[in-house]
């Protein structure tokens, strides 16, 4: 799930902690989602930062647990076996917000192009495999989720947004107030060690800065198809009917999970339905497209 990015840093400041000049500093390092982690935070001593550092982990495990690719998921047993029960409520919110992003892209952002995926990056037949993607042969409810035989899901376009917004919710209900989480997704919670918005730059496929966008409260992501390419040097962003149009994106949202999908969504769609989808999301906004 978690190998489009190499880290995931993450700063933070006690809202209720000394002065950010004088304040103690905390920094974790370790591994996660498939990549290096960078913890800081600010205004909280050695102790208490242990404890937060453990949440983090927790939570990064949950979404793993739920969503992951590569350990045996919740994700993974439902594609193997076509069926899960109960779902835990990480995988349940990914395919409820799945469902709105995929109505309201007209079907660009779906979850169900893992058996093209597959074709595509080990150089089987992707038309064979076109042919089992389709988000709305995908039945789910609170109880359970059903696959038609032969297809299978994947949230790479969205499950890193997902986590990246669980860890912010741990923070604030730890009592941090200012809070940077960068994993190629960027949350940006109150403001810097300045009083001002943070800054996150959006960069093209060859790391060259394309803009700088200011956040506060706030998510940004940023998506290019040729950023990852799979078999036959394809973009690892793909549909059996669409192609992408844009060779960067960057959408930013509330929460990091629209974000995410949106960006995702965007690279296979032209402007206008761009600009559709973005009327029904108002507080989503196109920060830079090329």
């Amino acid at each position: 799930m978690m190998k489009r990015r190499r880290f995931l840093a993450i700063s933070a400041a006690f809202a209720a902690g000394p002065a950010l000049a004088t304040a103690q500093v905390q920094d974790w390092h370790g591994k996660g989602l498939g990549s290096a982690l960078h913890l800081r935070l600010v205004g909280v001593p050695a102790a208490q930062a242990a404890l937060v550092w453990h949440k983090v982990e927790r939570v990064i495990a949950r979404v793993e647990q739920a969503a992951s690719l590569h350990q045996d998921s919740a994700l993974r047993r439902l594609n193997r076996n076509g069926h899960l029960a109960y779902p835990d409520p990480d995988l349940a919110g990914l395919m409820v917000l799945s469902d709105q992003i995929h109505s309201t892209t007209n079907g660009a952002f779906d979850p169900s192009v893992q058996p093209l995926w597959l074709a595509q990056a080990q150089g089987d037949d992707t038309q064979a495999a076109a042919k089992h993607v389709g988000w709305g042969r995908i039945t789910h409810s609170k109880s359970e989720i059903t696959l038609p035989r032969g297809a299978a899901l994947t949230f790479n376009g969205i499950a890193q947004g997902w986590a990246a917004d669980r860890i912010a919710d741990l923070l604030r209900s730890e009592g941090f107030r200012d809070v940077l989480i960068d994993m190629g997704e960027v949350v940006a919670l109150g403001q810097n060690q300045n009083g001002t918005p943070w800054r996150a730059a959006i960069a093209n496929p060859g790391g060259a800065e394309l803009a700088r966008v200011e956040l506060s409260n706030r998510a940004l992501a940023t998506s290019s198809p040729r950023g990852t390419l799979i078999g036959q040097a394809s973009p690892h962003i793909l549909h059996p009917k669409l192609v992408p149009l844009w060779s960067t994106v960057s959408v930013s949202a509330p929460t990091a999970a629209l974000a995410d999908a949106l960006s995702t969504a965007f690279c296979l769609m032209p402007r206008p339905a761009i600009n559709t989808t973005l009327a029904r999301f108002p507080l989503a906004s196109l920060e830079r497209i090329v």
